[in-house]
């Protein structure tokens, strides 16, 4: 048989199984492959039975197809389970960020442990006044022990020297520092640097002095000081350890909650109002619409005084001795009445706006009007006025007296602040650092000459200023005052910048329109009332500027403020149309035998 005859039978279309049989392969001449082996597997495996019936081809490609798509599902081969490969470790390790929490692996969570795992044992810190005191206080104690212990005498405090003298020696740190003073710079130099330099020092180390070169043998002698650094097994110095040991004042709770709540229908929500005021004799008189309303705080009796007939109420003033009411009207009259009998005694005129201020000395009042102008009444005299004071661009809306130095402080919607001295008709101060309307004024009856006045919502700020320096210029004392305000300033503070009036002391940034202003009688701390857009009621402590407590309640702007005769109790009122009474201030303590002598007396015999 020739080798074309071996090759007829393969393409042959006799049966197709035929052609699923691997021809045996002949070599190409000159090549070097063996040919194909024969069958040397199981024979019973690949036998070619002729008999079987043929292979479908559509049949054959599904099971293919199928047999296919199984291998693609398998992403990595399976190992044999023959044996167990073997893990190689090396010298190296190469971590592979991609895909990690680092939050989990590194513990990077917040103080209340993480949401989708919270921790039952982490006990919330409590966030109430007293807790937030408390933690100030310690924050502030330790910067003091870490200035003392790093620095000492070498670099200044950055403290706030003194905003009062008297005060000075109350802040934290500063009375327990050995910095000298800072020596106050000529109005020729400029304010001097805060910026703490080098100490030429070690600094850095455990017993809080440098290694000594020489042992306590030496030349010196023997150092048979107990106290010193170098035998004190405490890690901070001796210093530092008095600091720590020193009594401190305990930050004072003050109640959150009013311990009095009135409902006062009609009462005006308007930031140019005063509508509110508590008498030297415990009363407290509210202007509600045209009506004047009486309560008295001993025994909680509420008194109509008046009705004003197609009138309304837009101040009310109280005389020093509590015995006579002044009310100013929409259509700017100025009435007084007697408390006591309830009778209208005069009723003035000169205003032709209304009048929202009004403020006692004495026997003079000063009514303040929305025709821009002021007007000093002496009240024994049958004349409608006596002086006429002409300042402020718009309505008057603060005004206030100080009795000491017989000065006159007037706010107005112009965002002016002017002082006059006693009855004079042109004012000695003119300041225009309020960006809004002036209507919260207060003097402190702790420091001569010290005025505190607040701005409305696009200022927000509150002001202190002297009013006993001249305003010609910038002195060497203001500028030592600026410059350690500035220096001790806090988030909330502002920057006096060089073009500031020599009188400014101090500008705070509130967060919140300022609507009233009252100094405690007792003790060296203002409180503050607020609008937009929190209406809360503040007490700062002065000179820091830390606040003591804050208190919320009012839905409405916190418009009014009144204190009373004792000084322990304030009263707020608001558009929400009601009156709250809260404890705020401790009672003044009487110091010395002799006044508590008297005051048991009652009356002399």
């Amino acid at each position: 048989m020739t080798s074309k005859d071996t090759a007829a039978p393969v393409a042959t279309t006799e049966g197709v199984a035929e052609d699923a049989r691997t021809p045996t392969l002949i070599s190409p001449p000159e090549s070097k492959t063996p040919p194909t082996a024969t069958y040397k597997r199981n024979q019973a495996d690949f036998a070619y039975d002729r008999s079987s019936e043929p292979v479908d081809p559509s049949a054959l490609t599904k099971a293919l197809e199928h047999f296919e798509r199984a291998g693609r599902g398998q992403d990595r081969p399976i190992a044999s389970p023959s044996r167990k490969r073997q893990r190689i470790y090396g010298d190296r390790f190469i971590p592979n960020r991609a895909g990690q929490d680092l939050q989990a692996s590194y513990s990077l969570l917040h103080d209340d442990a993480s949401p989708a795992t919270p921790s039952r044992s982490v006990k919330r810190a409590p966030h109430n006044e007293l807790h937030f005191q408390r933690t100030e206080e310690a924050n502030r104690t330790y910067s003091a022990v870490l200035r003392q212990e790093l620095f000492e005498t070498s670099v200044p405090q950055s403290l706030p020297q003194s905003l009062s003298p008297s005060d000075s020696a109350a802040l934290r740190g500063l009375g327990r520092s050995h910095t000298p003073p800072t020596a106050r710079p000529s109005p020729a130099l400029p304010a001097p640097n805060l910026t703490p330099s080098t100490p030429h020092k070690n600094f850095f180390n455990y017993s809080g002095q440098p290694t000594p070169s020489r042992t306590p043998s030496s030349r010196h002698g023997v150092n048979l000081n107990a106290q010193s650094d170098l035998y004190s097994l405490s890690p901070i110095k001796l210093n530092s350890q008095r600091m720590l040991l020193s009594p401190q004042r305990t930050p004072r709770a003050v109640s959150k909650v009013p311990y009095k709540v009135l409902d006062a229908p009609d009462l005006a929500d308007d930031f140019y109002l005063n509508l509110v005021d508590w008498g030297s004799q415990n009363i407290l008189g509210v202007g509600l619409g045209s009506c004047v309303y009486m309560w008295n705080s001993s025994s909680g009796r509420v008194t109509k005084l008046c009705e004003l007939t197609d009138d309304s109420v837009t101040s009310v003033s109280w005389i020093q001795r509590g015995s006579h009411l002044a009310i100013g009207t929409n259509r700017g009259f100025v009435q007084i009445w007697d408390a006591t009998t309830q009778r209208r005694l005069r009723t003035m005129t000169g205003h032709s706006g209304r009048v929202g201020a009004l403020a006692w000395n004495e026997h003079i009042l000063t009514s303040g009007s929305r025709d821009r102008s002021i007007y000093h009444r002496d009240v024994r005299q049958p004349e409608q006025w006596l002086r006429k004071l002409v300042g402020h661009k718009q309505e008057v809306c603060g005004l206030k007296w100080n009795n000491d130095t017989m000065q006159l402080a007037s706010g107005g919607n112009d965002n002016k602040l002017m002082v006059w001295d006693k009855l004079n008709a042109e004012p000695t101060y003119k300041w225009s650092e309020h960006q809004a309307a002036v209507k919260a004024i207060s003097w402190s009856p702790h420091q001569r000459g010290l005025l505190a006045s607040g701005g409305g919502t696009a200022d927000r700020t509150i002001k202190f200023w002297n009013t006993l320096i001249s305003s010609n210029g910038p002195s060497s004392t203001s500028l030592a005052a600026a410059s350690s305000a500035a220096s001790a300033s806090g988030p909330g503070d502002v920057d006096l910048q060089t073009t500031a009036p020599a009188n400014l002391i101090r500008s705070l940034d509130t967060g919140s329109q300022v609507c009233n202003l009252a100094w405690s009688k007792n003790s060296n701390e203002i409180v503050s009332t607020h609008g937009y857009s929190q209406n809360q009621i503040i007490v700062w402590k002065y000179p820091s500027m830390q606040q003591v407590v804050s208190l919320t309640g009012h839905t409405y702007r916190v418009l009014y403020l009144a204190m009373s005769p004792d000084g322990q109790t304030i009263v707020t009122g608001a558009g929400d149309e009601t009156l709250r009474f809260w404890n705020c201030f401790k009672k003044k303590e009487r110091s010395g035998s002799l006044n508590s002598t008297m005051d048991k007396w009652g009356v002399i015999r």
